[in-house]
């Protein structure tokens, strides 16, 4: 058996320090009537010993919920007299270990599980789990809660990544620090120019390298406030670029896609047959598309419930279509014709169709020459299947530039057959696009491999050929030459800092993107070192 004074000191180790005189419940709080023993206690400013009672007065704090009610402890606490005459403090207020703190209203464990709530919502979300939670809090109580709490402690980084994010997508940018090596975010800082990280940098100091993309403000920071320090150009950005130059190519070849694929020869045209046309409403299309695959998963050795189960159709659709043999079946007797005022007439009416007379109305009155007694509508419906819609089987549109510029920056392994077929095509018309398709693999290899030994060589053959806008790229690689060797050389990326980026948008979403870089700040800092 456990003894309950045993109990009491697990599961309540900060009465030790207090006298419980009185438990009871009363509007479903649990209220905890104690008070202090009697003892010297230390001045907080000189920390002398006193034991001169001033007076005694009753204090609210509210703890942990237990057995799924509220607790409110309502301690009696001394102010005692310090008697030190170097002391400024006349009369001081006797802290309890482990229960009370200086102008606290809640025990350390409260305060703690509510700082743990605040950081994982914030604002009315927080405010709504700490109801459910027995402690009932303002959502403006939660915010300060997270603006009280220190920032978390670091030390400078050896690997320093730096990126911009979005406070206000397209207006308002900010700047996310972290430490490339244990991921850690460092700072939120407001703004992206060259200003904001060069005075960071000095205040700081103490980064080897600085991983960055490829804008010049942070190029331009990081060389003003750690001009030491090994600047890195990371490989997604360098990618990223090639294939802006390569989209950028491939509209002044435009023509070469149109010519490719407007050939006969061209794949476009494999499997199909350009100038068949029909003259087919959509509801026989239908009909006979329907019919197909139905006697196709029959002859697979699929049941009728299967096949209905597998199209979404009735049971007795799928029974109709078995039996017909062919779809002709189920089109005729559709609809059966009943005699018309217009039967006679029909046989002269189909000659003047076909003699290209399809106008209804002259029609009309040329047949009431004739006797005709109908109306004018019947003509028109007997005429209104000769007007169908001609659905004209056309072949696919060639692919468009967006497309082309995946294929060429992708792998040929990771093409499917036909887009292999069809990039080919377009290489094979186009010997430009063939000399863009080569550097394009050069520089994958040069990025996969991490040898940016040779770059230069990369450069070199990039200059003699006719691609312009590859021309203008390689002048930027030429403009940030130190950074981008490392980036091409080294295992340092800005890999864990867009990952950070996208933690930052999921709390302003959890924000509803109303949280201004304060708020934003701590809690991503917060966030992140209770995840650790």
């Amino acid at each position: 058996m456990v003894r309950c004074d045993a109990l009491i000191a697990v599961l309540f180790p900060h009465f030790r320090a207090v006298l419980v005189e009185r438990v009871f419940t009363e509007c479903g709080v649990v209220h905890i009537v104690a008070r202090t023993f009697d003892g010297p206690a230390s001045c907080p400013d000189c920390e002398l010993p006193s034991s001169r009672v001033h007076s005694c007065y009753q204090s609210r704090l509210a703890d942990t919920p237990v057995g799924g009610l509220p607790v409110l402890i309502e301690p009696t606490v001394r102010r005692l007299y310090c008697d030190s005459g170097l002391c400024g403090r006349r009369t001081f207020v006797e802290q309890i270990a482990g229960l009370t703190f200086r102008y606290g209203t809640r025990t350390p464990a409260s305060r703690h599980v509510l700082a743990v709530v605040a950081v994982a919502l914030a604002g009315r979300a927080g405010a709504r789990l700490a109801a459910a939670l027995q402690t009932r809090v303002s959502r403006t109580t939660i915010l300060r809660a997270i603006m009280a709490m220190p920032d978390p402690v670091w030390a400078v980084p050896r690997v320093l990544g730096v990126d911009d994010f979005a406070t206000r997508r397209g207006h308002h940018y900010g700047t996310v620090l972290i430490d490339c090596e244990t991921r850690q975010p460092l700072d939120l800082l407001p703004g992206r120019d060259a200003s904001t990280l060069a005075g960071w940098l000095p205040e700081h100091p103490g980064a080897e390298i600085i991983c960055r993309d490829r804008a010049g403000s942070y190029a331009d920071g990081a060389r003003t406030g750690a001009p030491n320090a090994v600047q890195v150009a990371d490989g997604f950005h360098l990618w990223q670029n090639l294939g802006t130059a390569v989209e950028a190519s491939l509209r002044l070849h435009s023509d070469c896609l149109k010519a490719a694929f407007s050939s006969p020869d061209g794949p476009a045209s494999e499997g199909g047959d350009s100038d068949a046309t029909k003259t087919m409403s959509p509801i026989e299309a239908r009909i006979r598309e329907r019919h197909a695959t139905i006697h196709a998963l029959l002859a697979q050795g699929h049941g009728i419930r299967e096949i209905a189960r597998e199209l979404h159709m009735g049971g007795n659709t799928v029974r109709r279509n078995a039996r017909a043999s062919v779809p002709e079946q189920l089109l005729a007797g559709r609809r059966q014709p009943r005699a018309s005022q217009l039967d006679p007439y029909k046989p002269h009416l189909d000659k003047l169709w076909a003699e290209g007379h399809t106008n209804a109305i002259q029609l009309h009155a040329e047949l009431q020459n004739l006797g005709y007694r109908g109306s004018y509508q019947i003509i028109s419906d007997y005429l209104r299947p000769r007007r169908r819609r001609r659905i004209r089987v056309v072949p696919p549109a060639p692919p468009g530039i967006r497309r082309v510029t995946g294929w060429m920056m992708r792998h040929p392994e990771n093409l499917a057959d036909g887009e292999r077929r069809q990039f080919a095509a377009i290489l094979a018309g186009c010997p430009e696009l063939k000399a863009l398709h080569a550097r394009v693999r050069g520089f994958a290899e040069i990025l996969q491999t991490r040898s940016g030994q040779h770059l230069k060589d990369w450069i070199t053959a990039t200059r003699t050929a006719d691609l312009p806008r590859l021309h203008t790229f390689a002048t930027g690689l030429e403009k940030d030459w130190d950074a981008v060797l490392q980036g091409l050389s080294t295992r340092w990326n800005s890999g864990p800092v867009e990952g950070r980026v996208n933690h930052i948008k999921m709390i302003k979403r959890q924000m509803f993107g109303r949280a201004k870089l304060p708020l934003l700040r701590k809690r991503v800092l917060l966030t992140a070192a209770a995840n650790r």
